[in-house]
């Protein structure tokens, strides 16, 4: 069912609102990553987490008025929703950025960017649409 959805015009078209805020917040992300680790000397492990919560957070609130139009459901419901999945991307990016880094020595930044991509599209877009922000069941 999911990939039928991607090939109607109204899924394709919110598949890549949610590619746009993902990146947007992606930004945000990686320009705090960069800046603790390379400019303050904390380690890439820290400033992961702390670039992962602020793309997570304007991540939201663009998910929920502009990619899936979910703004008259409860904010404290898909904010829990919400959370919940960051939690599980933010251990999933953070492991895979370790991994990589520390076990082919790439450089973080390349590491960050393959596991994010994966991650982005594979976990974070499937349940911010089916579990985050779904519609109600049209009965």
């Amino acid at each position: 069912m999911s990939t039928y959805i991607l090939m109607t015009k109204n899924g394709a078209i919110e598949f890549i609102k949610s590619q746009i805020a993902a990146f947007g917040s992606t930004c945000i992300d990686y320009l705090t990553v960069i800046l603790l680790t390379e400019y303050l000397g904390i380690w890439y492990i820290y400033s992961n987490i702390v670039g992962a919560g602020l793309g997570a957070i304007s991540n939201f609130f663009l998910g929920r008025k502009w990619t899936f139009k979910a703004d008259q459901g409860s904010i404290s419901k898909q904010g829990f929703r919400y959370a919940l999945v960051s939690i599980g991307s933010l251990l999933l990016n953070t492991s895979g950025l370790y991994v990589l880094t520390e076990w082919t020595q790439l450089h973080y930044i390349l590491s960050k960017i393959i596991v994010g991509l994966v991650v982005a599209v594979g976990f974070n877009y499937l349940l911010q649409k089916h579990f985050v922000f779904k519609k109600p069941a049209v009965k």
